[in-house]
Protein backbone atom coordinates (compact mmCIF):
# COMPACT_ATOMS: atom_id res chain seq x y z
CA UNK A 1 0.00 0.00 0.00
CA UNK A 2 1.33 3.66 -1.11
CA UNK A 3 1.25 7.02 0.15
CA UNK A 4 0.12 5.85 3.79
CA UNK A 5 -0.45 8.60 6.42
CA UNK A 6 1.12 6.89 9.16
CA UNK A 7 4.77 5.76 9.40
CA UNK A 8 7.00 4.54 11.84
CA UNK A 9 9.54 7.24 13.47
CA UNK A 10 12.72 6.56 12.99
CA UNK A 11 14.97 6.01 16.11
CA UNK A 12 16.74 9.66 16.40
CA UNK A 13 12.98 11.00 16.43
CA UNK A 14 12.24 8.98 18.92
CA UNK A 15 14.81 9.37 21.03
CA UNK A 16 14.84 13.13 20.92
CA UNK A 17 11.10 13.24 21.43
CA UNK A 18 11.41 11.07 24.77
CA UNK A 19 14.23 13.26 26.00
CA UNK A 20 12.43 16.19 25.36
CA UNK A 21 9.94 14.62 28.18
CA UNK A 22 12.85 14.28 30.48
CA UNK A 23 15.37 17.09 29.63
CA UNK A 24 13.80 20.63 29.56
CA UNK A 25 16.92 22.72 30.82
CA UNK A 26 20.23 22.16 32.71
CA UNK A 27 18.40 22.09 36.00
CA UNK A 28 16.59 18.53 34.34
CA UNK A 29 19.66 17.03 33.61
CA UNK A 30 21.07 17.97 37.41
CA UNK A 31 17.74 16.90 38.61
CA UNK A 32 18.18 13.58 36.76
CA UNK A 33 22.20 12.87 37.97
CA UNK A 34 21.47 13.70 41.52
CA UNK A 35 18.71 11.28 41.65
CA UNK A 36 20.71 8.66 40.29
CA UNK A 37 23.49 9.64 42.82
CA UNK A 38 20.95 9.55 45.90
CA UNK A 39 19.74 6.11 44.35
CA UNK A 40 23.38 4.78 44.20
CA UNK A 41 23.87 5.37 48.09
CA UNK A 42 26.44 8.50 47.99
CA UNK A 43 27.16 10.23 50.71
CA UNK A 44 28.82 13.08 49.47
CA UNK A 45 27.52 14.63 45.84
CA UNK A 46 29.72 17.84 43.87
CA UNK A 47 27.47 20.06 41.32
CA UNK A 48 30.29 21.81 39.39
CA UNK A 49 28.76 23.87 36.67
CA UNK A 50 30.74 26.03 34.19
CA UNK A 51 29.28 28.84 32.02
CA UNK A 52 29.58 31.88 29.64
CA UNK A 53 27.61 34.66 29.28
CA UNK A 54 25.77 33.02 26.85
CA UNK A 55 24.26 30.40 29.42
CA UNK A 56 25.46 26.93 30.85
CA UNK A 57 28.40 25.06 29.15
CA UNK A 58 29.38 21.89 31.07
CA UNK A 59 27.29 20.41 33.74
CA UNK A 60 29.61 17.75 36.08
CA UNK A 61 28.13 15.37 38.89
CA UNK A 62 30.46 13.45 41.02
CA UNK A 63 29.48 10.68 43.77
CA UNK A 64 31.22 8.80 45.56
CA UNK A 65 28.44 6.19 45.46
CA UNK A 66 28.12 2.26 44.39
CA UNK A 67 29.54 2.87 40.48
CA UNK A 68 29.05 0.44 37.61
CA UNK A 69 31.06 -2.30 36.00
CA UNK A 70 31.97 -2.03 32.32
CA UNK A 71 29.00 -3.52 31.67
CA UNK A 72 26.64 -1.85 33.29
CA UNK A 73 27.71 1.41 32.39
CA UNK A 74 27.32 0.41 28.54
CA UNK A 75 23.81 -0.89 29.42
CA UNK A 76 23.20 2.48 31.46
CA UNK A 77 22.82 4.28 28.05
CA UNK A 78 20.21 2.61 26.55
CA UNK A 79 16.52 3.43 27.22
CA UNK A 80 14.67 2.29 29.45
CA UNK A 81 17.48 0.29 30.94
CA UNK A 82 16.94 0.27 34.85
CA UNK A 83 18.83 -1.15 38.26
CA UNK A 84 15.42 -0.33 40.19
CA UNK A 85 12.65 -2.61 39.04
CA UNK A 86 12.50 -5.75 37.17
CA UNK A 87 8.66 -6.03 36.50
CA UNK A 88 5.58 -4.17 36.60
CA UNK A 89 4.31 -4.91 40.18
CA UNK A 90 7.60 -2.77 41.17
CA UNK A 91 5.70 -0.19 40.68
CA UNK A 92 3.47 -0.40 43.50
CA UNK A 93 6.11 -0.15 46.02
CA UNK A 94 9.01 2.03 44.40
CA UNK A 95 11.68 3.83 46.88
CA UNK A 96 13.62 4.94 44.65
CA UNK A 97 13.78 8.64 43.02
CA UNK A 98 14.69 6.75 39.60
CA UNK A 99 12.74 4.15 37.90
CA UNK A 100 11.99 4.62 34.36
CA UNK A 101 15.63 4.01 33.02
CA UNK A 102 15.54 6.93 31.28
CA UNK A 103 17.84 9.71 32.56
CA UNK A 104 21.23 8.79 30.89
CA UNK A 105 19.43 7.62 27.75
CA UNK A 106 17.58 11.31 27.72
CA UNK A 107 20.44 13.23 28.77
CA UNK A 108 22.11 11.37 25.79
CA UNK A 109 20.06 11.68 23.02
CA UNK A 110 20.51 15.74 22.86
CA UNK A 111 24.10 15.96 24.37
CA UNK A 112 27.75 14.87 24.53
CA UNK A 113 27.75 12.71 27.64
CA UNK A 114 31.21 11.31 29.91
CA UNK A 115 30.69 8.70 32.45
CA UNK A 116 33.85 7.73 34.22
CA UNK A 117 32.72 4.98 36.68
CA UNK A 118 34.18 2.44 39.20
CA UNK A 119 32.12 0.15 41.49
CA UNK A 120 32.87 0.19 45.25
CA UNK A 121 34.14 -2.45 47.13
CA UNK A 122 34.46 -4.65 43.93
CA UNK A 123 38.86 -4.69 44.07
CA UNK A 124 38.63 -3.23 40.59
CA UNK A 125 41.45 -1.80 39.90
CA UNK A 126 40.39 0.68 36.87
CA UNK A 127 37.40 2.49 36.03
CA UNK A 128 35.68 2.57 32.67
CA UNK A 129 35.29 5.74 30.37
CA UNK A 130 32.17 6.14 28.02
CA UNK A 131 31.95 9.14 26.33
CA UNK A 132 28.25 8.91 24.26
CA UNK A 133 27.58 11.96 21.60
CA UNK A 134 23.99 12.37 20.67
CA UNK A 135 22.81 8.46 21.86
CA UNK A 136 25.86 6.83 20.24
CA UNK A 137 29.20 5.70 21.95
CA UNK A 138 32.04 7.03 20.66
CA UNK A 139 34.17 6.37 22.92
CA UNK A 140 34.86 3.16 25.54
CA UNK A 141 38.04 2.57 27.62
CA UNK A 142 39.67 2.21 30.70
CA UNK A 143 40.45 5.07 33.26
CA UNK A 144 42.51 6.14 36.57
CA UNK A 145 39.21 6.68 38.96
CA UNK A 146 37.85 6.77 42.44
CA UNK A 147 34.72 4.61 43.62
CA UNK A 148 31.95 6.11 42.74
CA UNK A 149 30.52 8.07 39.26
CA UNK A 150 31.21 11.08 37.33
CA UNK A 151 29.11 12.18 34.51
CA UNK A 152 29.83 15.56 32.41
CA UNK A 153 27.41 16.84 30.47
CA UNK A 154 28.15 19.61 27.51
CA UNK A 155 26.73 20.71 24.66
CA UNK A 156 23.67 20.54 25.76
CA UNK A 157 20.77 20.57 23.09
CA UNK A 158 23.48 21.22 20.33
CA UNK A 159 21.17 18.87 17.80
CA UNK A 160 17.70 20.31 18.91
CA UNK A 161 18.76 24.48 18.27
CA UNK A 162 14.80 24.64 18.62
CA UNK A 163 14.65 23.63 22.33
CA UNK A 164 18.22 25.41 22.87
CA UNK A 165 16.61 28.75 21.87
CA UNK A 166 13.95 28.74 24.60
CA UNK A 167 16.48 28.90 27.06
CA UNK A 168 16.26 31.63 29.51
CA UNK A 169 19.61 33.61 30.87
CA UNK A 170 22.15 32.42 32.41
CA UNK A 171 21.44 33.28 35.80
CA UNK A 172 17.74 31.85 35.41
CA UNK A 173 18.93 28.66 34.78
CA UNK A 174 21.20 28.74 37.52
CA UNK A 175 18.31 29.39 39.33
CA UNK A 176 16.71 26.46 38.58
CA UNK A 177 19.79 23.98 38.85
CA UNK A 178 20.21 25.77 42.63
CA UNK A 179 16.90 25.47 43.41
CA UNK A 180 16.87 21.53 42.04
CA UNK A 181 19.86 21.42 44.61
CA UNK A 182 18.02 23.22 47.68
CA UNK A 183 14.99 20.42 47.31
CA UNK A 184 16.84 17.19 47.02
CA UNK A 185 19.42 18.38 49.85
CA UNK A 186 16.35 19.38 52.31
CA UNK A 187 14.74 15.90 51.45
CA UNK A 188 18.22 13.96 51.93
CA UNK A 189 20.02 14.82 54.64
CA UNK A 190 22.04 11.91 54.99
CA UNK A 191 23.74 12.98 51.55
CA UNK A 192 26.23 16.00 51.64
CA UNK A 193 26.25 18.38 48.12
CA UNK A 194 28.36 20.88 47.00
CA UNK A 195 27.50 23.20 44.06
CA UNK A 196 30.44 24.88 42.47
CA UNK A 197 29.69 27.41 39.78
CA UNK A 198 32.77 28.81 37.85
CA UNK A 199 35.25 27.22 40.26
CA UNK A 200 33.35 29.32 43.28
CA UNK A 201 31.44 27.70 45.72
CA UNK A 202 27.45 28.73 45.72
CA UNK A 203 25.93 26.08 48.26
CA UNK A 204 26.96 23.41 50.35
CA UNK A 205 25.30 21.19 52.88
CA UNK A 206 26.25 18.70 55.73
CA UNK A 207 25.77 15.15 56.11
CA UNK A 208 23.14 14.21 58.53
CA UNK A 209 23.34 17.70 59.85
CA UNK A 210 19.42 17.84 60.78
CA UNK A 211 16.76 19.27 58.66
CA UNK A 212 16.59 22.47 60.22
CA UNK A 213 20.79 22.66 60.05
CA UNK A 214 19.45 22.50 56.26
CA UNK A 215 17.36 25.04 56.02
CA UNK A 216 19.78 27.79 58.19
CA UNK A 217 22.46 26.90 55.73
CA UNK A 218 20.00 27.09 52.75
CA UNK A 219 17.68 30.00 54.19
CA UNK A 220 19.93 31.40 57.17
CA UNK A 221 19.32 31.07 60.75
CA UNK A 222 16.62 33.94 61.28
CA UNK A 223 14.24 32.21 59.05
CA UNK A 224 15.54 28.76 60.96
CA UNK A 225 14.50 30.43 64.12
CA UNK A 226 11.12 31.12 63.08
CA UNK A 227 10.25 27.76 62.75
CA UNK A 228 7.90 25.79 64.28
CA UNK A 229 8.35 21.65 63.99
CA UNK A 230 5.79 19.68 62.88
CA UNK A 231 4.50 16.01 63.56
CA UNK A 232 2.05 13.29 63.11
CA UNK A 233 1.44 9.77 63.21
CA UNK A 234 -1.51 8.26 61.47
CA UNK A 235 -2.44 4.52 60.23
CA UNK A 236 -0.83 5.32 56.53
CA UNK A 237 1.05 8.44 57.12
CA UNK A 238 3.66 10.09 59.01
CA UNK A 239 4.49 13.83 58.85
CA UNK A 240 7.46 15.56 59.74
CA UNK A 241 9.28 18.96 59.09
CA UNK A 242 8.87 22.84 59.78
CA UNK A 243 6.52 25.50 59.21
CA UNK A 244 6.79 29.07 59.86
CA UNK A 245 5.34 31.38 62.43
CA UNK A 246 2.77 33.95 61.30
CA UNK A 247 5.36 36.60 61.24
CA UNK A 248 7.43 34.87 58.67
CA UNK A 249 4.85 34.55 56.41
CA UNK A 250 5.33 35.44 52.56
CA UNK A 251 3.31 37.04 49.83
CA UNK A 252 3.27 34.50 47.16
CA UNK A 253 2.88 30.62 47.49
CA UNK A 254 5.91 29.37 46.39
CA UNK A 255 8.05 29.19 49.43
CA UNK A 256 6.54 25.51 50.25
CA UNK A 257 9.07 22.86 49.80
CA UNK A 258 7.07 19.47 49.74
CA UNK A 259 8.54 15.91 49.76
CA UNK A 260 6.70 12.58 49.48
CA UNK A 261 8.84 9.80 50.68
CA UNK A 262 12.15 11.73 50.21
CA UNK A 263 10.81 13.00 46.98
CA UNK A 264 10.64 16.44 46.15
CA UNK A 265 6.85 17.15 44.21
CA UNK A 266 5.08 20.06 43.13
CA UNK A 267 1.53 19.62 44.78
CA UNK A 268 -0.75 23.14 44.78
CA UNK A 269 -3.27 20.49 47.08
CA UNK A 270 -0.84 19.95 49.96
CA UNK A 271 0.95 23.21 49.80
CA UNK A 272 -2.87 24.50 50.05
CA UNK A 273 -3.09 22.19 52.88
CA UNK A 274 -0.77 23.36 54.93
CA UNK A 275 -2.07 27.00 54.64
CA UNK A 276 -5.20 25.88 55.53
CA UNK A 277 -3.44 24.74 59.17
CA UNK A 278 -2.82 28.23 59.94
CA UNK A 279 -6.63 29.34 59.91
CA UNK A 280 -7.24 32.74 60.51
CA UNK A 281 -3.50 33.06 61.92
CA UNK A 282 -2.82 34.60 58.53
CA UNK A 283 -4.57 37.00 55.97
CA UNK A 284 -6.16 35.75 53.02
CA UNK A 285 -2.99 36.74 51.01
CA UNK A 286 -0.35 35.60 53.10
CA UNK A 287 1.51 32.22 52.79
CA UNK A 288 3.60 30.14 54.98
CA UNK A 289 6.91 29.16 54.49
CA UNK A 290 6.95 25.19 54.97
CA UNK A 291 9.15 22.13 54.32
CA UNK A 292 7.24 19.19 55.25
CA UNK A 293 8.05 15.49 53.75
CA UNK A 294 5.37 12.90 54.39
CA UNK A 295 6.23 9.42 54.72
CA UNK A 296 3.44 7.18 52.96
CA UNK A 297 2.86 3.63 51.77
CA UNK A 298 4.45 2.93 49.06
CA UNK A 299 0.88 0.90 47.89
CA UNK A 300 -0.97 4.44 47.89
CA UNK A 301 1.67 6.76 45.80
CA UNK A 302 1.70 6.52 42.30
CA UNK A 303 4.98 8.30 41.46
CA UNK A 304 4.70 7.54 37.39
CA UNK A 305 2.66 10.30 36.38
CA UNK A 306 4.74 12.18 35.12
CA UNK A 307 8.02 11.95 33.32
CA UNK A 308 10.00 14.10 34.76
CA UNK A 309 8.14 12.81 38.10
CA UNK A 310 7.44 16.16 40.04
CA UNK A 311 4.00 15.28 40.67
CA UNK A 312 2.33 12.22 42.50
CA UNK A 313 -1.14 10.94 42.67
CA UNK A 314 -2.36 9.67 45.77
CA UNK A 315 -4.79 6.76 46.34
CA UNK A 316 -6.37 8.37 49.75
CA UNK A 317 -5.62 12.30 49.00
CA UNK A 318 -8.43 13.66 50.78
CA UNK A 319 -7.49 12.19 53.85
CA UNK A 320 -3.74 12.94 53.42
CA UNK A 321 -4.43 16.70 52.86
CA UNK A 322 -7.29 16.62 56.28
CA UNK A 323 -4.09 14.90 57.97
CA UNK A 324 -1.68 17.61 56.93
CA UNK A 325 -3.72 20.54 57.98
CA UNK A 326 -4.90 19.07 61.13
CA UNK A 327 -0.89 18.40 62.27
CA UNK A 328 0.35 22.22 61.12
CA UNK A 329 -2.70 23.13 63.09
CA UNK A 330 -1.59 21.55 65.54
CA UNK A 331 1.79 22.33 65.87
CA UNK A 332 0.83 26.17 66.30
CA UNK A 333 -1.43 25.85 68.80
CA UNK A 334 1.11 23.91 70.95
CA UNK A 335 3.97 26.89 70.60
CA UNK A 336 3.54 30.39 72.27
CA UNK A 337 3.43 33.10 68.81
CA UNK A 338 2.61 35.99 70.68
CA UNK A 339 5.86 37.51 70.32
CA UNK A 340 6.09 36.55 67.47
CA UNK A 341 2.87 38.00 66.32
CA UNK A 342 1.87 41.54 65.10
CA UNK A 343 -0.45 43.43 67.82
CA UNK A 344 -3.47 42.48 68.71
CA UNK A 345 -6.26 42.68 65.75
CA UNK A 346 -8.85 45.73 66.10
CA UNK A 347 -12.10 45.17 67.13
CA UNK A 348 -14.86 46.07 64.46
CA UNK A 349 -16.15 49.47 65.77
CA UNK A 350 -17.17 52.82 64.08
CA UNK A 351 -14.05 55.42 64.71
CA UNK A 352 -14.84 58.87 65.70
CA UNK A 353 -13.63 62.02 64.04
CA UNK A 354 -9.81 62.84 65.02
CA UNK A 355 -8.22 66.15 65.61
CA UNK A 356 -7.65 68.97 62.97
CA UNK A 357 -6.18 68.21 59.33
CA UNK A 358 -2.83 67.17 60.12
CA UNK A 359 -2.56 66.23 63.06
CA UNK A 360 -1.75 62.57 64.74
CA UNK A 361 -3.48 62.32 68.44
CA UNK A 362 -1.96 62.29 71.29
CA UNK A 363 -3.45 58.86 73.11
CA UNK A 364 -4.97 59.30 76.37
CA UNK A 365 -6.29 57.01 78.91
CA UNK A 366 -9.58 57.44 77.74
CA UNK A 367 -8.30 56.54 73.98
CA UNK A 368 -7.16 53.11 75.33
CA UNK A 369 -9.44 51.21 73.26
CA UNK A 370 -7.30 52.50 70.67
CA UNK A 371 -3.39 52.73 71.99
CA UNK A 372 -2.64 49.58 70.30
CA UNK A 373 -3.23 51.19 66.90
CA UNK A 374 -1.34 54.38 67.83
CA UNK A 375 1.79 54.12 65.79
CA UNK A 376 -0.09 52.70 63.13
CA UNK A 377 -1.72 55.85 62.82
CA UNK A 378 1.46 57.64 62.44
CA UNK A 379 2.79 55.62 59.97
CA UNK A 380 -0.81 56.06 58.02
CA UNK A 381 -0.39 59.63 58.42
CA UNK A 382 3.27 59.37 56.60
CA UNK A 383 1.84 56.99 53.80
CA UNK A 384 -0.98 59.41 53.36
CA UNK A 385 1.79 62.45 53.12
CA UNK A 386 3.69 60.73 50.64
CA UNK A 387 1.05 60.32 48.06
CA UNK A 388 -0.17 63.75 48.80
CA UNK A 389 -0.26 65.28 44.68
CA UNK A 390 -1.85 68.68 42.86
CA UNK A 391 -4.63 68.16 40.96
CA UNK A 392 -8.02 69.36 40.65
CA UNK A 393 -9.94 66.76 39.08
CA UNK A 394 -12.19 64.99 40.75
CA UNK A 395 -13.45 61.43 38.88
CA UNK A 396 -15.77 60.54 42.67
CA UNK A 397 -19.44 61.71 43.55
CA UNK A 398 -18.70 63.96 46.38
CA UNK A 399 -18.57 62.10 49.65
CA UNK A 400 -18.05 62.66 53.76
CA UNK A 401 -16.29 59.77 55.86
CA UNK A 402 -17.56 58.94 58.86
CA UNK A 403 -15.74 55.78 59.95
CA UNK A 404 -14.57 52.79 59.53
CA UNK A 405 -15.93 48.49 59.80
CA UNK A 406 -13.12 46.66 60.71
CA UNK A 407 -10.41 48.98 60.53
CA UNK A 408 -10.88 48.18 56.71
CA UNK A 409 -13.34 49.35 55.25
CA UNK A 410 -14.01 53.48 55.03
CA UNK A 411 -17.92 54.10 55.76
CA UNK A 412 -18.72 57.53 53.47
CA UNK A 413 -21.91 59.32 52.47
CA UNK A 414 -22.89 61.09 49.16
CA UNK A 415 -24.94 64.27 48.88
CA UNK A 416 -27.81 62.82 48.06
CA UNK A 417 -27.87 59.79 50.21
CA UNK A 418 -25.68 57.22 48.96
CA UNK A 419 -24.03 55.17 50.83
CA UNK A 420 -20.60 54.29 50.10
CA UNK A 421 -17.90 51.72 51.05
CA UNK A 422 -13.85 52.40 50.28
CA UNK A 423 -11.69 49.35 50.57
CA UNK A 424 -8.69 51.77 52.06
CA UNK A 425 -5.70 49.60 51.08
CA UNK A 426 -7.00 49.03 47.66
CA UNK A 427 -7.85 52.49 46.97
CA UNK A 428 -4.07 53.53 48.42
CA UNK A 429 -2.83 50.97 46.42
CA UNK A 430 -4.60 53.12 43.35
CA UNK A 431 -2.99 56.23 44.20
CA UNK A 432 0.42 54.97 44.35
CA UNK A 433 0.08 52.61 41.56
CA UNK A 434 -0.86 55.94 39.52
CA UNK A 435 2.47 57.75 41.40
CA UNK A 436 5.16 54.83 40.60
CA UNK A 437 4.17 54.96 37.04
CA UNK A 438 4.66 58.38 36.93
CA UNK A 439 8.17 58.27 38.50
CA UNK A 440 8.87 55.92 36.97
CA UNK A 441 8.06 56.93 33.64
CA UNK A 442 9.86 60.49 34.12
CA UNK A 443 12.54 58.66 35.76
CA UNK A 444 12.53 60.06 39.09
CA UNK A 445 11.83 57.64 41.60
CA UNK A 446 14.31 56.64 44.22
CA UNK A 447 15.01 57.95 47.00
CA UNK A 448 18.78 56.86 48.51
CA UNK A 449 19.08 55.31 51.75
CA UNK A 450 21.41 56.65 54.30
CA UNK A 451 22.60 53.47 54.94
CA UNK A 452 22.82 50.63 52.34
CA UNK A 453 20.43 47.87 53.60
CA UNK A 454 22.49 44.54 53.36
CA UNK A 455 20.56 41.51 52.32
CA UNK A 456 20.98 37.98 52.05
CA UNK A 457 19.54 35.23 49.87
CA UNK A 458 19.40 31.71 49.03
CA UNK A 459 21.74 31.15 46.14
CA UNK A 460 18.34 30.34 43.87
CA UNK A 461 17.39 34.16 44.60
CA UNK A 462 20.36 35.43 44.86
CA UNK A 463 20.80 34.14 40.91
CA UNK A 464 17.52 35.20 40.03
CA UNK A 465 18.25 38.72 41.27
CA UNK A 466 21.35 39.11 39.53
CA UNK A 467 19.34 38.84 36.60
CA UNK A 468 16.64 41.10 38.20
CA UNK A 469 18.90 43.92 38.99
CA UNK A 470 18.31 46.22 35.58
CA UNK A 471 14.50 45.88 36.08
CA UNK A 472 14.45 46.86 39.96
CA UNK A 473 16.39 49.85 39.34
CA UNK A 474 13.71 50.85 36.62
CA UNK A 475 11.71 50.96 40.02
CA UNK A 476 13.74 52.66 41.79
CA UNK A 477 15.68 50.24 43.63
CA UNK A 478 18.86 50.15 43.51
CA UNK A 479 20.52 47.05 44.27
CA UNK A 480 24.28 45.84 44.28
CA UNK A 481 26.02 42.67 44.61
CA UNK A 482 27.71 43.07 47.93
CA UNK A 483 29.95 39.55 48.31
CA UNK A 484 28.46 35.81 48.15
CA UNK A 485 24.68 35.58 48.13
CA UNK A 486 24.43 38.93 49.54
CA UNK A 487 23.15 42.37 48.26
CA UNK A 488 23.19 45.96 49.35
CA UNK A 489 20.14 48.19 48.63
CA UNK A 490 21.45 52.09 48.07
CA UNK A 491 18.12 53.15 47.28
CA UNK A 492 14.18 52.63 47.18
CA UNK A 493 11.28 53.59 45.26
CA UNK A 494 10.05 57.34 46.84
CA UNK A 495 6.83 55.96 47.22
CA UNK A 496 7.88 53.20 49.69
CA UNK A 497 9.30 56.20 51.90
CA UNK A 498 11.57 54.58 54.57
CA UNK A 499 12.49 51.14 54.15
CA UNK A 500 10.73 49.99 57.45
CA UNK A 501 9.93 46.85 56.19
CA UNK A 502 13.06 44.40 54.38
CA UNK A 503 9.97 42.16 53.17
CA UNK A 504 9.22 44.70 50.69
CA UNK A 505 12.28 44.34 48.84
CA UNK A 506 12.51 39.98 49.62
CA UNK A 507 8.92 39.83 48.10
CA UNK A 508 9.59 42.15 45.06
CA UNK A 509 12.20 39.09 44.06
CA UNK A 510 10.08 36.56 45.35
CA UNK A 511 7.59 37.65 43.10
CA UNK A 512 9.41 37.88 39.93
CA UNK A 513 11.09 34.19 40.54
CA UNK A 514 7.26 33.12 40.72
CA UNK A 515 6.53 33.66 37.67
CA UNK A 516 9.24 33.85 34.92
CA UNK A 517 7.25 33.06 32.35
CA UNK A 518 6.05 36.85 32.38
CA UNK A 519 7.81 39.06 29.42
CA UNK A 520 10.15 41.85 30.47
CA UNK A 521 6.82 44.56 30.42
CA UNK A 522 4.82 42.05 32.53
CA UNK A 523 7.17 41.76 34.94
CA UNK A 524 8.15 45.33 35.02
CA UNK A 525 4.31 45.61 35.68
CA UNK A 526 4.70 43.22 38.48
CA UNK A 527 7.25 45.00 39.95
CA UNK A 528 5.10 48.08 39.70
CA UNK A 529 2.27 46.62 41.33
CA UNK A 530 3.96 45.23 44.02
CA UNK A 531 5.69 48.42 45.19
CA UNK A 532 2.24 50.15 44.94
CA UNK A 533 0.69 47.04 47.44
CA UNK A 534 4.16 47.38 49.58
CA UNK A 535 3.98 51.00 50.30
CA UNK A 536 -0.29 51.42 50.66
CA UNK A 537 -2.41 51.60 54.10
CA UNK A 538 -3.20 48.17 55.36
CA UNK A 539 -6.13 46.91 55.54
CA UNK A 540 -6.86 47.00 59.61
CA UNK A 541 -4.96 50.39 60.01
CA UNK A 542 -7.03 52.74 62.03
CA UNK A 543 -7.59 56.10 60.16
CA UNK A 544 -8.53 59.10 61.79
CA UNK A 545 -11.61 61.30 60.30
CA UNK A 546 -8.76 63.35 58.74
CA UNK A 547 -6.65 60.38 57.77
CA UNK A 548 -10.39 58.86 55.79
CA UNK A 549 -11.35 62.28 54.07
CA UNK A 550 -7.80 62.61 52.92
CA UNK A 551 -7.57 59.36 51.61
CA UNK A 552 -10.43 59.80 49.47
CA UNK A 553 -9.46 63.27 48.44
CA UNK A 554 -6.41 61.85 47.07
CA UNK A 555 -8.76 58.25 45.48
CA UNK A 556 -10.71 61.03 43.47
CA UNK A 557 -7.85 62.50 41.76
CA UNK A 558 -6.27 59.12 40.40
CA UNK A 559 -7.33 58.27 36.48
CA UNK A 560 -9.15 55.22 37.53
CA UNK A 561 -10.09 55.76 41.01
CA UNK A 562 -12.84 52.65 40.86
CA UNK A 563 -10.81 49.60 41.18
CA UNK A 564 -7.19 49.01 42.24
CA UNK A 565 -3.93 47.90 39.78
CA UNK A 566 -5.30 44.44 40.16
CA UNK A 567 -8.71 44.82 39.10
CA UNK A 568 -10.26 45.18 42.59
CA UNK A 569 -13.03 47.38 43.67
CA UNK A 570 -11.71 50.31 45.94
CA UNK A 571 -15.48 51.61 46.10
CA UNK A 572 -19.14 50.24 46.26
CA UNK A 573 -22.10 52.36 46.70
CA UNK A 574 -25.48 51.87 48.06
CA UNK A 575 -28.08 54.25 46.75
CA UNK A 576 -30.90 55.17 48.63
CA UNK A 577 -33.19 52.95 46.54
CA UNK A 578 -30.95 50.44 46.71
CA UNK A 579 -31.11 50.88 50.42
CA UNK A 580 -34.51 50.95 50.53
CA UNK A 581 -35.01 47.82 48.74
CA UNK A 582 -32.74 45.78 51.30
CA UNK A 583 -34.83 47.03 54.04
CA UNK A 584 -38.43 46.34 52.06
CA UNK A 585 -39.48 49.89 52.22
CA UNK A 586 -41.16 49.80 48.51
Amino acid sequence: MTGTKIRVLDPDTVNQIAAGEVVERPASVVKELLENAVDAGSTSILIDVSSDLAGITKVRVTDDGAGMTPEEAALAFHPHATSKIREITDLSSIRTLGFRGEALASIAAVAEVTLITRPRGAGALAGTRLRVRGGEVVEKGEVGAPEGTTVIVERLFYNTPVRRKFLKSRNTELAHIYGVVENLALAHGEVAFRVVHNGKERMATQRSGGLLNAIAGLYGADLARALVPVEGRFPFLRISGYVSRPSESRGNPSQAVISINGRSITSRQIAAAVREGYGTLLPKDRYPVAFVDLSVDTDLVDVNVHPTKREVRLSREREVLTAVAAAVSEALAGHDLASEAPAEPVQQQIVPPGPEPGEVPAVSELEAPYAAGHRGLALSDRQLRRTEAEGTENLLPTMEPFGQVAATYIVAEGADGTLYLVDQHAAHERILYDQVVEQRDAEAGSQELIMPVVLSFPPKESAALRDAIPLLAGEGFVVEEFGRDTFAVRAVPVALGALEDLEKVRETIADLLADESRTTPDRREAVTCIVACRGAVKAGALLTHDQQKRLLAQLARTKTPWTCPHGRPTVVAFDKRKLDGIFRRG
